[in-house]
């Protein structure tokens, strides 16, 4: 992860299970609804991809978005409009870690790192999890949580 110029790095790490299951394979949509060029039908994720979709979806669903789940999800961007610090950061990290191990059962969390940037007000978010019952291979998801005015 590069480090900024002003930037300031909160990392946790987490302790990581391979509990020695084997997975069966994972499938999801796309939501960008993009068509197959073979099939001219919607493209499916698999494995790896559509976990990493799920993991990046449960973070950025607010609380109270999902209708018949009102619980589902995280508060992150309430964390956007505060002072960036090292105590907002740990706060970030806390509210991923929570909805991700109550609410993503087919991960075993390595890290999350949150890059403080207070000049352009946004996060920069790193997580790094291994997918439970695939062979332990390092999956990192990358995005960027930036307030919009």
């Amino acid at each position: 992860m590069a480090q900024y110029l002003g930037s300031t790095t909160n990392r946790r790490s987490l302790d990581n299970k391979y509990l020695g299951k084997v997975s069966r394979s994972f499938k999801d949509i796309s939501f960008n609804f993009s068509l197959n060029p073979i099939t001219n039908d919607i493209v499916v994720l698999k494995n790896e991809e559509a976990i990493k979709q799920s993991v990046k979806n449960l973070v950025l669903t607010g609380v109270n978005e999902r209708l018949f789940n009102p619980l589902l999800g995280t508060d992150v961007t309430s964390h956007l409009f505060e002072l960036h610090t090292k105590v907002s950061a740990n706060a970030l990290i806390s509210e991923i870690e929570r909805v991700l191990l109550a609410e993503e059962p087919r991960i075993s969390l390595s890290a999350i790192e949150v890059d403080v940037e207070p000049d352009s007000n946004n996060f920069d978010v790193y997580i790094e999890y291994l997918i439970v019952g695939l062979p332990p291979a390092l999956q990192n998801l990358s995005f960027v949580l930036v307030r919009e005015s």
